[in-house]
């Protein structure tokens, strides 16, 4: 089955086409998307946008990953990025995103994360998803808090980026408590 889009408010979440390379290298290529999160490098090089983008659709047909462009729903302009890596053996997934910085404060991530959520638990049948941020970076976490996702706690200097031991916040939400927030 092919990876559907998602249509909010504002933003239509779709899957990721060959010809959005050169905006993913120019949003996700600013140093501060790759500062605040684990997995963007930077610099970000030619051909790093296009492999990584070449990785969805074998992710979502083998279940183990959605994948979504965030594209402004008035004129289609790509923004940003949210996903779920899935585990199906624990039948949860763990949310990640970015949103390029002419596009931070606007409430883009968290109208994207709540699209996302209702994906991971009513399309996917997820029971759990969950999500952490650095701790130096707590937008993220008013993010995933305005999605409705619970602080669970802090795992210090669990991660390390550019050669710094970080501390990394983490953030969850159970199905049954997704659908006692939607009643």
């Amino acid at each position: 089955m092919p990876q559907p889009s998602i249509e909010t408010t504002r933003l239509i979440l779709r899957p990721f086409r060959s010809s959005d390379a050169p905006a993913v290298q120019e949003l996700a290529g600013e140093r501060d998307i790759a500062d605040t999160t684990m997995n963007i490098p930077h610099p970000y090089e030619d051909g790093m946008a296009e492999e990584w983008i070449a990785g969805h659709e074998p992710g979502y047909n083998e279940g183990t990953m959605a994948t979504f462009a965030i594209v402004l729903r008035d004129n289609a302009q790509l923004i940003g990025a949210m996903g779920l890596q899935i585990g199906r053996s624990l039948n949860k997934a763990e949310l990640g995103y970015w949103v390029g910085k002419p596009f931070w404060n606007r409430g883009y991530a968290t109208e994207a994360a709540v699209a996302m959520l209702d994906f991971g638990f009513d399309e996917l049948g997820l029971n759990r998803i969950q999500a952490a941020h650095l701790a130096r970076n707590p937008s993220s976490g008013r993010v995933m808090e305005k999605a409705g996702m619970v602080l669970e706690g802090t795992a210090r200097q669990d991660a390390i980026k550019w050669g710094r031991y970080e501390d990394l916040v983490s953030y969850g939400i159970l199905r049954e408590d997704w659908i006692r927030r939607r009643q």
